[in-house]
């Protein structure tokens, strides 16, 4: 696939691209976000098995042909906090340092349309984050005479993925199904990292660090089912293929296979169960493939950056407990909670690069609601908590790092039906 230097994209998805450019993260499960709309994200991620909003297909596609004509903005203000503590680990400043940039404005926009033959057509635009570091140029007795953090001043990486996908779903009966051609467009800098930049650690010096932004795209596909066993409980299954990226060249020297960084493929599975009219129950489980990334999922040592078969940052997969609960109120309002547990990619052998990418969090918590405004609009907003978590482990030439993260965002969007 022709690789994008300079990637054009209209409308809805050029505004959306605009505002997320400056930076994105998100409350993570590794770097994939916990959802992508207000109303998912009231319940905690979860929704393979149940339908409110445009932005429901970007759990599962088989809600495409259920929910109607519907369009919706979304809009997430993220605040990540993250930073590591280093004992001797040179080429790192003893003691604590933090990252900085700790507001992410995230937009998302979801457009679904009944067809004449009873199925429908879906248009989302949503964003992928958590990989962003930006550690200041704090003094490091470790580097002599050089500059300070990793010896060659601000340090961290910075990974924006955007997301354009255009479904096709129907119902047929008590089942519903989906499929959403996706393409994704991926943003990626890396700054700092002086001491890796040479022949002894990569394969292509040069192409390491500090080359300003470089541009990937690539194509996948998104699925899904969804069965209503009876009017209270329905099940459903959903998944996305890998997405195989064209390379970022300017990172051929720190990305696995000369700058190779695809995306990985989920599957996930879900119950939503209405004990009553006015409230339903979701339980649902991902798995999200990040091992199979060599750029993410190769070990941490082992072999050069760059290489075929290279270093990566070590990461494991990911599995995802959500539960989700959605109670309406009354005719105008309903309010949402929800948790989800994500198994924690980075383990104590790994923390030594996981300082780029401290995707450590485990435990996120999930309360929002909805108001309807009349016939047509309703207003959704969730705020969202992860609970702090740590890693410790050895540095890259002795000592131990501690890698920390907490996060914590809230969301307001906008849904027309018509």
């Amino acid at each position: 696939m022709m690789r994008l230097q300079k990637p054009r994209v209209t409308g809805v998805a050029a505004l959306c691209l605009a505002m997320a450019l400056p930076g994105m993260g998100q409350a993570t499960e590794g770097y994939f976000a916990l959802a992508y709309g207000p109303a998912q994200r009231g319940v905690g991620g979860a929704g393979v098995a149940y339908s409110v909003d445009p932005m429901s297909a970007a759990i599962n596609p088989a809600s495409i042909g259920e929910i109607g004509n519907q369009m919706s903005f979304g809009l997430e203000l993220f605040s990540p906090r993250r930073g590591f503590t280093a004992n001797g680990a040179n080429p790192l400043p003893n003691g604590e340092t933090r990252s900085g940039h700790d507001f992410f404005p995230i937009p998302n926009f979801g457009y679904n349309r009944t067809l004449e033959n009873g199925a429908a057509f879906n248009v989302l635009v949503y964003g992928n984050g958590g990989m962003n570091t930006s550690y200041p140029d704090v003094v490091n007795s470790n580097c002599g005479t050089a500059t300070g953090i990793f010896c060659g001043g601000k340090a961290g990486v910075d990974l924006m993925q955007l997301f354009v996908s255009v479904g096709y779903g129907r119902k047929e009966g008590n089942l519903s199904w989906g499929v959403a051609p996706t393409f994704a467009l991926q943003r990626f800098a890396a700054r700092g990292l002086a001491p890796f930049d040479n022949s002894t650690y990569s394969v292509s010096p040069g192409n390491v660090t500090n080359n300003g932004y470089d541009y990937s795209t690539g194509v996948g596909l998104r699925a899904g089912l969804k069965y209503e066993i009876n009017p209270r409980l329905s099940v459903g299954l959903a998944g996305q293929t890998r997405f195989h990226m064209s390379k970022l060249d300017k990172y051929a020297g720190l990305f696995e296979n000369y700058g190779s960084f695809d995306i990985p493929a989920s599957v996930s599975a879900g119950v939503a169960f209405k004990p009553r009219s006015d409230l339903t129950l979701m339980f649902d489980l991902q798995r999200i493939f990040y091992s199979d990334i060599g750029a993410v999922g190769n070990p941490t040592t082992g072999g050069q950056f760059g290489a075929p078969g290279g270093v990566g940052f070590g990461w494991d997969d990911v599995d995802v407990v959500r539960l989700g609960a959605e109670w309406q109120q009354g005719p105008d309002m309903t309010w949402r909670m929800g948790y989800a547990y994500a198994t924690n990619p980075v383990g104590p052998e790994d923390v030594k690069l996981g300082l780029l990418a401290p995707g450590v969090v485990e435990h996120h918590l999930s309360f929002g609601g909805a108001k309807k405004l009349n016939d047509h609009d309703t207003l959704d907003f969730a705020v969202n908590y992860v609970l702090p978590h740590k890693v410790s482990g050895p540095g890259m030439f002795g000592g131990t790092v501690e890698l920390d993260m907490h996060q914590l965002s809230a969301s307001i969007g906008w849904t027309r039906k018509f």
